[in-house]
């Protein structure tokens, strides 16, 4: 009998101040497949995107979401841009795209086939309107309410 092909979903992101968003876009990516891998962005990543440092250190965002019941598997991304090579290593059958997150759908694609991923690429949508649960909204709630 042979054994069914396990379906492997792939995330990256930041994943800086766990909220509900990002449950919801790890629980709706999970239902995509069988095993969710994620990638976590390094800190030196979070610094060159978001202009400031993490909150928290790779390593213990990395932990958070390894304590995530629709999380299978989780690395540390290299600084910078897609480490490929990491991505070729997880094969993916689908990579999941965050509703915020700034990827060209079809650019990820073409990229991806260049370097021999032959993944589907899928966004994610919003369970809820987009303001509802951002990193940087807690960051300015906090400030605002802490930090008179």
């Amino acid at each position: 009998m042979e054994m069914e092909k396990r379906i492997r979903v792939l995330v990256g992101g930041v994943f800086d101040i766990l909220h509900v968003g990002h449950i919801h876009f790890l629980k709706q990516a999970k239902e995509l497949g069988d095993e969710l891998v994620v990638i976590v962005a390094h800190d030196e990543t979070v610094r060159r995107q978001k202009h400031r440092d993490p909150i928290n250190p790779a390593e213990d965002r990395a932990e958070l979401l390894r304590a995530i019941r629709y999380v299978d598997e989780v690395y540390i991304g290299s600084p910078g841009v897609i480490d490929f090579n990491l991505v070729k290593r997880i094969d993916p059958d689908v990579i999941a795209i965050g509703p915020d997150q700034s990827f060209n759908c079809e650019k990820l694609k073409e990229e991806l086939r260049e370097h021999g991923i032959n993944a589907q690429v899928i966004r994610i949508p919003y369970l809820y309107k987009s303001d509802r649960a951002k990193t940087s909204k807690i960051i300015e709630k906090i400030v605002e309410t802490y930090c008179e």
